[in-house]
């Protein structure tokens, strides 16, 4: 009986893991894609500050860096910045809740970018000393004007079919799909959504 328990506990801790996917990794990021069932907590960081972008919404709780137990409400698209310090998150929610964690390699930084570069719709999310994230959104069928990123993960809630146009008239086609998590060089371009679906982008920047 006692090694049927034990047996019992084994597959239903195997059950209660998160599914966690590395998508990127280099020297300046590592990026995770991972699931939480309801009652189950983020599989282990590699104790390096972080940026999490929720796919889905929900209810999650977490220590932060200075100790204090948090519950926070977030939906599709919100971001949220963890020190190094900060413990897992767990979904206290009703739901199953997926999300994108990218950690920083490298130290922290003592420049500010604020919002140079940017086209005129992107909307700053976060920026400190590791990373600057923020929203990027273009209709179908619609462009931005010329525009300027930094080396940077971008997670995709909705993708889109893009032209890129550089400084000398040179075009580059490429698509998103929605759910990918890309590393992009940094580059100098004119955005165009050339498809038939809006472009719901979060570009994350590490310093």
């Amino acid at each position: 009986m006692k090694k049927l328990i034990l047996v019992y506990l084994a597959v239903v801790g195997c059950a209660l893991a998160a599914t966690r996917t590395e998508k990127v990794r280099n020297d300046r990021v590592i990026a995770y894609e991972e699931t939480l069932a309801p009652a189950e907590t983020e599989s282990s960081t590699e104790g390096l500050p972080n940026v999490t972008v929720f796919l889905t919404g929900g209810t999650v709780t977490g220590i932060a860096d200075d100790g204090r137990t948090t519950t926070t409400v977030v939906k599709r698209g919100d971001v949220i910045f963890r020190g190094a310090k900060a413990g897992p998150l767990r979904d206290t929610g009703t739901a199953e809740m997926r999300f994108v964690r990218v950690e920083f390699r490298g130290k922290a930084s003592t420049e500010t970018w604020g919002t140079a570069g940017f086209a005129p719709d992107y909307r700053m999310l976060v920026e400190n000393g590791y990373v600057r994230t923020y929203n990027i959104q273009i209709a179908a069928g619609h462009s931005e004007p010329q525009h300027t990123h930094h080396e940077r993960v971008v997670v995709a809630l909705s993708g889109a079919d893009l032209r890129h146009v550089l400084p000398d008239g040179h075009q580059e086609d490429s698509s998103l799909k929605t759910g990918e998590v890309l590393w992009r060089l940094g580059q100098t371009h004119v955005g165009k959504n050339i498809g038939q679906t809006d472009l719901w982008v979060i570009a994350i920047e590490p310093k």
